[in-house]
């Protein structure tokens, strides 16, 4: 099993009355609800947090693309990647990811993810997630009955430039380039390993099947809402007769790790309530635009997760927050609590990939730190073997070639 330390990056300083007085939390959000100096605050505690999980064991660290908005703080993970990429050692840097459609031409985006590879010595994961409605359709104007097509062929795109041998032209519906030469080019070969963040669509599902792509499946409600989406992406690959390796999976679930379930309670309520009170708070009319869902995932009856966040939201009236902790959306407790309920989750779903958000809503640096520690020192070492004699991951970065010379450090002798 792989575990991988998530961030969102969310801003912190929402108002209490937020839901109250705001719209939504993403595309029309005031602007001058954001102080920069707090950002600044923020992005530095963020990465500092990204970088020691790295140091405590963590086997990935992970940051994504999300536009005008207090949920992600991060329209540019390429940034936040190029900085973890030199600062850590050992953790693989997932790029979960570069919204592709919203790139024209995609060639930027196999240059920036060429360089973090060759930066960070072939450690990189390429993401790339069709995008939400919210960043995609409104904060940067795509037509949503075409965005998956345009998706589509932007992956299409940044594999061939990194795997051709030669300048090549690209003559597509969206992209026509004359020259495409994309240099640098990444150290993993033919590329890094592609995953595919969703939140359940019959054509990810394919997409992923039918290309040996990674299907990551991002749930704010913990794995029952996650176990729906997996099932349908392993009933694509029986349909397409593809093995069914669990490394081939990932799911993303919020953890909050105390010495026991009240302490845990205690300590992680008052971030997963601003979390789900104000981070969600989704205009419900920004989150399904008329040609988004195609009709193949609504005859299925596939539910966005998008969708369903904004509509609680909408809904929810709290005064306690244990009806999160409960219903799964945040698993927590003693450490051995939590070790026996991530495996049984893992194993129920098949997935070797676990991406854990443990840090979530306005959760202090201090608290981020203990909830890391916990994790690493006491649940990591109970579900790390699990899958590990039975199945290969071929989807983990495979780093850096021997290197036979090596270039001596500035300053060093000449001899």
């Amino acid at each position: 099993m792989k575990v991988m330390w998530f961030h969102l990056m969310p801003y912190q300083d929402l108002p209490v009355d937020f839901k109250d007085k705001h719209n939504s939390v993403w595309v029309d959000i005031d602007p001058k609800l954001y102080d920069p100096v707090a950002g600044h605050r923020l992005y530095n505690e963020y990465i500092d947090e990204l970088v020691y999980a790295d140091k405590v064991g963590f086997d990935g660290i992970c940051v994504n693309e999300h536009h005008a908005n207090a949920y992600g703080l991060m329209p540019s993970p390429n940034l936040i990647a190029s900085t973890l990429a030199r600062e850590t050692k050992n953790a693989a840097v997932c790029v979960m990811g570069n919204s592709v459609a919203l790139y024209n031409p995609p060639t930027r985006v196999a240059e920036e993810m060429a360089m973090l590879d060759c930066i960070s010595g072939g450690r990189l994961i390429a993401g790339f997630p069709v995008g939400t409605p919210m960043d995609t359709c409104y904060a940067y104007g795509q037509n949503p009955s075409n965005l998956r097509e345009r998706y589509y062929e932007g992956i299409d795109f940044v594999m061939r430039a990194w795997r051709e041998e030669k300048p090549f032209s690209y003559n597509g519906r969206f992209n026509q380039q004359r020259y495409v030469n994309a240099w640098p080019r990444p150290i993993q070969k033919p590329n890094p390993p592609v995953w595919i963040p969703g939140g359940g669509s019959v054509e990810t599902w394919d997409l992923c099947a039918k290309n040996s792509f990674v299907y990551a499946s991002l749930s704010y409600f913990g794995h029952q809402a996650s176990k729906v989406s997996l099932a349908g992406f392993w009933n694509a690959m029986k349909e397409r007769k593809k093995e069914r390796n669990p490394f081939q999976a990932a799911f993303l679930q919020f953890v909050g790790v105390g010495e026991n379930r009240k302490e845990a309670m205690d300590l992680y309520r008052e971030s997963a309530d601003y979390f789900y009170g104000r981070c969600l708070h989704t205009d419900p009319s920004y989150a399904n635009p008329p040609g988004y869902t195609t009709e193949a995932t609504v005859r299925a009856r596939v539910g966005s997760q998008v969708m369903q966040a904004a509509e609680a939201s909408r809904r929810r009236v709290r005064q306690d927050t244990s009806d999160i902790f409960d219903a799964g959306h945040v698993v927590i407790g003693s450490p051995d609590e939590v070790a026996d309920k991530l495996r049984a989750v893992c194993k129920e779903m098949h997935v070797g990939h676990l991406m854990l958000l443990l840090h979530y809503g306005n959760m202090s640096a201090q608290l981020t730190r203990y909830n890391t520690d916990l994790f690493a020192k006491k649940v990591l070492p109970q579900i790390k073997d699990l899958f590990e004699n039975e199945w290969e991951d071929k989807w983990w970065p495979t780093g850096m070639p021997a290197v036979t010379e090596v270039r001596a450090p500035m300053g060093a002798a000449a001899e």
